[in-house]
């Protein structure tokens, strides 16, 4: 059996009671750990993997492509035990022991929704995008002004000043645009946009007055204590050696350590949250050991709940059944429901004129970001909500003659030389938080531990369809007007997940009636338990939202230990 061995209190250790326990140890629960230790709590997080050491565990971190056997294409075999993955760009061979074995933890789908998992220290905090956008008041807004799923309990000056506080830690870099919509934070310097994506930004600017901007990303342009900058490498879900992007492994993790006040437990499996219904508060949680299968039990004041959105929300469906028979939280019929992500695999390209003379140097870990326009300052769509573009400019290389097999001095000598300069972006939608795009249990199958699986039954609906029709001819008219030559357009489909963005399984809202989470992230029926992962969010907009899960995880820390202070919880 592993045993808990950063920062043992062994007194804490010897009666498992703790002041506090995290479940969970990606981007939201890193943050809760680093949170909850520095107020002073003892603090026991729960991690169902294996251990995932900073620098030491990035294997492939000083490999190049060549010292890769299969040049990171994966093997037959690795496609047959992973399908999943396999769904989509994830499945590299440089990263696939990242994803979950997919054998030992099935689950099944009532429609197609790509799970892309991955169990160890850090969760996907290692393999995350870093994109890192905060929302406004538009935003949070949205929900009631249309009348799709229920009002967000607070607002954007209610999360701001936690925005502030988690970018100034995490390291954002991003440029100030003074958007309504997309609002500025506390940036390091912005990357650059190439000379391209300059000129083309103008020229959108120009003609539709619309903002390419370069992304917002969670990578260092400036170093930080602990952690030096980027170094352009653009190889970062292998794992950075030298901090230079946000990681549970590089950031909080190192910050919970330092307080001496945190107990680490890998391969720990959390099963159910026990509830004493007489005092109608949690009293830890049970926890099935992934090596032994033995059960443990564990005992604090307060739980955060940090699983993942899916994850989360099994967790809270497998507890206090003998009360409610859907489980913890389960009161106001919408836990498990109200799945979102967000839809992509679609978008344009084109090639540029003018640049021939023109290349750029380095792997720029960013790239341009398009901020969302459809349905704003009298825009009006034939659907709700809308869209933002991710994408990038560059030269063609060597490989775009491949396919030609062509031989000779002449084609040689054309190699040498870089292609056309090429644009392109994919679309990110909003999907809309319907109450029949749920999870369930499905207990006829089981994983490894003979647990049962979740179940999905979700999907993009008319709007979404609306939507994608318009991000396309959105696209094609802006690179079409401003003279980029032979548009293409893509379009590959999306099954609910596919976008890594799950969210919305215990959304928060203003009345247990209709919600599983308050204002301050707490179960409405057990309000020691918190919930700030996905499972929290109450409309998913169309920016990416690890930003906003860090912000929501540190406001409810510190709303937790004022409850503790005043015997509230």
């Amino acid at each position: 059996m592993p045993q808990d061995t950063t920062n043992v209190n062994t007194k804490a250790t010897l009666q498992h009671t703790y002041d506090a326990i995290v479940v969970g140890s990606g981007i939201s629960g890193g943050w809760a750990a680093k949170e909850l230790t520095e107020k002073g709590l003892k603090v026991l997080m729960l991690e169902r993997g294996a251990e995932h050491e900073h620098i030491k565990d990035y294997k492939n971190n000083g490999k190049e492509i060549w010292d890769d056997a299969h040049r990171h294409i994966t093997t037959q075999q690795q496609r047959k035990d992973y399908p999943v993955v396999h769904r989509g760009w994830a499945a590299q061979s440089q990263v696939m022991d990242g994803w979950v074995n997919e054998k030992d933890c099935p689950y099944t789908e009532v429609k197609p929704f790509t799970w892309w998992r991955t169990y160890r220290m850090g969760g996907r905090s290692i393999l995350w995008g870093r994109q890192s956008y905060r929302w406004s008041d538009m935003d949070f807004e949205a929900n009631a002004k249309d009348g799709y799923g229920v009002d967000w309990p607070i607002r954007y000056r209610d999360i701001a000043p936690w925005y502030d506080h988690v970018e100034k830690f995490a390291g954002i870099s991003g440029s100030k645009e003074g958007l309504a919509h997309l609002p500025d934070g506390q940036f390091l310097p912005p990357m650059d946009l190439n000379i391209v994506e300059k000129d083309v930004a103008a020229r959108i600017k120009e003609k539709f007055k619309r903002h390419m901007i370069i992304g917002r990303v969670a990578n260092l342009t400036a170093p930080l204590p602990s952690r030096t900058q980027c170094q352009y490498r653009n190889r970062c879900w292998e794992g950075c050696s030298f901090g230079g992007y946000f990681s549970t492994q590089s950031s909080t993790l190192p910050a919970a350590k330092a307080t001496n006040n945190l107990t680490v437990r890998p391969y720990s499996i959390v099963t159910k949250i026990l509830y004493d219904k007489n005092t109608k508060k949690a009293t830890g949680v049970e926890v099935l050991d992934a090596e032994t299968n033995k059960t443990f039990v564990y005992n604090s004041k307060i739980i955060f709940l940090n699983a993942s959105a899916l994850n989360s929300a099994w967790i809270l469906m497998n507890s206090a059944t003998n009360i409610w028979p859907g489980g913890l939280g389960s009161s106001s019929g919408e836990l498990g429901h109200n799945i979102m992500d967000h839809h992509y695999n679609l978008g344009a390209s084109g090639m540029v004129e003018g640049f021939e003379d023109k290349y750029v140097y380095g792997r720029r870990a960013n790239g341009f970001y398009i901020t969302r326009f459809a349905n704003l300052n009298g825009d009006k769509r034939n659907f709700l909500r809308g869209y933002g573009y991710q994408g990038a400019a560059s030269r063609e290389g060597w490989g775009r003659e491949v396919a030609e097999l062509q031989v000779g001095a002449t084609f040689k000598e054309a190699l040498a030389e870089p292609g056309p300069w090429m644009i392109g972006a994919t679309g990110f939608g909003e999907i809309l938080p319907y109450h029949e795009n749920k999870i369930t249990l499905d207990t006829t199958v089981k994983d490894k531990w003979g647990l049962p699986v979740l179940s999905m039954d979700a999907e993009l609906k008319d709007n979404e369809y609306k939507m994608r029709k318009a991000i396309i001819s959105d696209m094609v008219e802006m690179l079409d007007t401003i003279g980029i030559k032979n548009i293409q357009t893509f379009d590959s489909g999306h099954a609910m997940g596919h976008g890594i963005h799950e969210m919305g399984t215990a959304r928060m809202g203003r009345d247990p009636k209709t919600s599983v989470l308050n204002g301050n992230n707490q179960v409405w029926d057990c309000k020691n338990v918190f919930v700030t992962d996905g499972a929290c969010m109450t409309s998913s907009a169309c920016q990416n939202p690890s930003l906003t899960y860090m912000a929501l995880t540190a406001r409810a820390v510190d709303f937790a230990l004022s409850e503790l202070k005043k015997g509230n919880i």
